[in-house]
């Protein structure tokens, strides 16, 4: 199990060095030269050859780029991705707050997906082919079908609109987060119960369910041994839901003018503020890798023929 894990996140590591180069390349290939782009965004009436020469030394983009990255990436690994070209703030004093906001939001829905794909997904199992397996895969398809911000801008019609029931946007109280959150819940739930509901079904089938029954094991015993079963399915899918969902945020969080990531990515790309999105990019990369590492080393765990080849 340790060279399992040892291999995984050897690849991780790896992998996090591509992504940081790429990350890097992003300024190298703007349509715009960087260094214009800062003069552009601090206001300089006349952009000349010459301000430009000054400023790229001041940046440091007059030197070989393998240097230039060498220096971005020992600074990154300490939190330090520079200053906004916009704002002339240190970029993680706009990128810490909105992680963390969008954190947060991201943890009530990867919550709120897991819950619903489980419940639903057993449901479904034990009621295969019937009314409600039917219909509740027919709502889930329609729900998953409709473009997050259509659904979003319905529901604020109805509950806050109409019944005034919750906020339409911010993030002021713990009702801040019912309607983001069930716009990114609704939709993977709708995809991921079915994985769980299709992994019961043919769980129950197994030789095991038969000897149980056989041994006289009630069907609540069979049904949580199942689901135990069909978990190891489900990790791996489990374990991507986050970085999957810190990265789809940016149209709920502008719809729901929710301060995170989305909000802030928007804002950096349309005023062409490179550090930022260099650094929304490495860090939202960065997660896709470590989130894949981590659930399979819990898969490793919990199913050893994933390893029998180490």
């Amino acid at each position: 199990m340790i060279r399992y894990a040892a291999r995984r996140l050897l690849t991780a590591v790896l992998l996090l060095l591509v992504i940081s180069f790429l990350a890097f390349l992003l300024q190298q290939l703007a349509p715009v030269d960087p260094a214009e782009a800062v003069l552009h965004a601090q206001g300089v009436p006349q952009v000349t050859s010459e301000l430009i020469a000054q400023k790229k030394a001041e940046l440091g983009l007059d030197r070989p780029l393998l240097r230039q990255y060498a220096s971005w990436l020992a600074s990154s690994v300490q939190l330090d991705f520079g200053l906004s070209y916009v704002t002339g703030k240190p970029v993680w004093s706009l990128l810490g707050p909105a992680f963390m906001h969008t954190l947060q939001l991201t943890a009530v829905s990867a919550a709120a997906i897991i819950l619903l794909s489980v419940a639903l997904g057993v449901y479904c199992a034990l009621r295969e082919d019937a009314w409600p397996d039917r219909a509740t895969r027919g709502a889930a398809f329609l729900l998953t079908a409709m473009p997050p911000y259509w659904l979003a801008a319905w529901l604020v019609w109805l509950f806050s609109v109409k019944l005034d029931l919750l906020p339409t946007s911010g993030m002021d109280s713990a009702a801040s987060f019912v309607l983001p959150t069930a716009v990114l819940a609704v939709g993977y739930a709708g995809v991921y119960f079915r994985v769980i509901r299709s992994s019961m079904i043919a769980g129950r089938n197994e030789d095991y369910v038969l000897y149980g029954r056989a041994n006289g094991l009630t069907e609540r015993a069979i049904t949580r041994r199942v689901l135990a079963n069909s978990l190891q399915v489900a990790v791996p899918m489990f374990g991507m839901a986050v970085p999957i969902l810190l990265g789809s945020t940016v149209v709920v969080e502008n719809v729901f003018a929710w301060p995170g990531l989305g909000t802030l990515s928007v804002k950096a790309i349309l005023g062409r503020d490179y550090p930022v999105i260099q650094a929304f990019v490495l860090l939202l990369a960065s997660s896709f890798v470590v989130f894949n590492a981590v659930s399979e080393v819990l898969s490793g765990l919990l199913n050893p023929r994933l390893r029998k080849d180490l």
